[in-house]
């Protein structure tokens, strides 16, 4: 593999390009999901192909096939795309700075190979775990689902790298419908929107104990018909992690993706109100607030080797003591703004050119145990699991709906309230975070369906956090 990959890029290179490299990935999806005691689905999909990059006089040029025998072909195409899209190119063309040669192997860390274990195992846990949340009434559509997926990934560019990648991923989660009283009401665990996903094997599902959480997650499904709906006010609210890591996804880490910031990226995903002249200059949210991308913490859905410029996975800050300081950025983007790059440039398969991707984007924790932060709060509400979510494409004007809340009286968790939702804008809101909760609390999320890019790219990110609370927010908004 690393000389045919080599010789592609050579060819590249002969041809007329500056830089070119080369990305060859062969992917195993596997998606099983139990509906109401029977198997609904079993997906198994192996694809592979390869795709070829090419940077001549200051322009990208990308094409891609499903057979490397294609190879010369491939990069003939890739040659003449960029040659048409210098045509067009902006005054001294893009930036790509130099990179050493790199030539190594990372491998995902994982105890079990889920691929190795019987299909009967699995779907044995999973009709375990329907069955416990079928035990409850007026429940009308259980639905458990897990998902794994194995890329082997190799890389090559003119700059003498070859990067073996072997990433592994595992997910998985139930959903629980009730209906009743003219309310349809939906309970998830362990996140909402089909299942949690982290990077790592089997064990984490036996970490999630499906089977063991399902019949609570009924009956709170089950409770949420007949529960009063969510006040309409200004309150002080606690966010429980999964609903935080999409709060973070939404207005950070969409919002400090320099390509946005830059106007590169303004039709699917929007711009973004993080333009290069805040870095350093802008106050995003309290002293508390310290936001960070890494994309070598262990599990994280964002975490990996190398990106597909070939650089190395790193840690960079993006808030510091509520100070907006850093961008999500490739090497393209960075040399626009005099930065190094955060290794942040990765495309969702083969037939996709790279673009800037998150990677984990998490929220350092503070000092608060959970109990205490709760006691702390004469009156509020803790918001549980993401139902709904909207913001503008600047990333400033949001609101967001969760499963279920509960009023928070004299420093208590109370009744349980139905159809929460609550809105703000992006630097007000995280200007009022007040608390954070301790390392105990915090955990990783993963978010396997980020959308970005035309044509469409379909992301794994993460987010890591633990539960924090902000003051002065509009709820009960309809």
């Amino acid at each position: 593999m690393k000389d045919q990959l080599l010789k592609i890029v050579d060819y590249a290179r002969s041809l007329g390009a500056q830089y070119a490299d080369v990305r060859f990935i062969h992917e195993e999806n596997e998606i099983l999901t139990v509906k109401n005691g029977r198997v609904e689905g079993i997906s198994k999909i192996d694809d592979e192909g390869f795709g070829v990059r090419v940077l001549i006089d200051g322009a990208w040029g990308f094409s891609s096939g499903p057979s490397l025998p294609l190879w010369e072909r491939i990069v003939r195409e890739a040659v003449e795309v960029a040659r048409c899209s210098g045509l067009a190119r902006k005054e001294g063309g893009i930036r790509f700075p130099a990179a050493s040669a790199v030539t190594d192997h990372y491998r995902t860390p994982f105890v079990e190979d889920p691929f190795a274990l019987p299909l009967e195992e699995k779907l044995a846990l999973m009709m375990k775990a329907d069955a416990a949340a079928r035990q409850v009434p007026d429940l009308k559509v259980v639905r458990t689902s897990l998902g794994f997926l194995r890329i082997d990934k190799h890389f090559a560019s003119t700059e003498g790298s070859y990067i073996h990648q072997e990433l592994m991923e595992s997910g998985g989660g139930i959903e629980c419908t009730a209906i009743g009283n003219g309310e349809v009401q939906k309970r998830s665990y362990p996140n909402s929107f089909g299942r949690q996903q982290l990077t790592g094997g089997f064990e984490h599902i036996r970490a999630m104990d499906l089977p063991g959480h399902a019949h609570r997650i009924a009956e709170e499904a089950r409770a949420l018909l007949t529960a009063p709906t969510c006040p309409a006010g200004t309150t002080t609210i606690i966010l429980d992690p999964t609903q935080l890591a999409l709060q973070i996804h939404e207005s950070c880490g969409h919002a400090v993706e320099l390509d946005r910031a830059l106007g590169m990226e303004a039709s699917y995903a929007g711009t973004s109100f993080l333009t290069p002249d805040k870095a350093g200059r802008f106050r995003y949210g309290s002293d508390l607030v310290n936001l960070y991308q890494d994309g070598t913490v262990r599990n994280g859905l964002g975490t990996f080797g190398y990106d597909d410029d070939g650089m190395p996975a790193c840690r960079t800050d993006i808030v510091k003591n509520g100070q907006f300081v850093g961008y999500l950025s490739n090497r393209e983007t960075a040399a626009e703004i005099g930065h190094a790059t955060s290794a942040a440039n990765r495309a969702c398969s083969w037939n996709r050119i790279p673009i800037v991707r998150m990677t984990n984007v998490n929220l350092a924790p503070g000092t608060w145990a959970f109990d205490d932060l709760v006691a702390d709060t004469r009156e509020g509400l803790y918001l549980v699991t993401n139902k709904s979510w909207s913001i503008d494409d600047k990333r400033l004007n949001f609101q967001f709906g969760t499963e279920l809340a509960y009023e928070i009286k004299d420093g208590k968790l109370g009744r349980m309230l139905k159809n929460a939702t609550y809105t703000g804008i992006t630097p007000e809101f995280w200007a009022n975070c007040d608390a954070i909760c301790n390392e105990k609390h915090w955990g990783l999320w993963g978010t396997p369906n980020c959308g970005k890019g035309e044509p469409s790219q379909i992301a794994h990110v993460g987010h890591g956090c633990a539960p924090a609370r902000f003051r002065n927010v509009r709820v009960g908004v309809a």
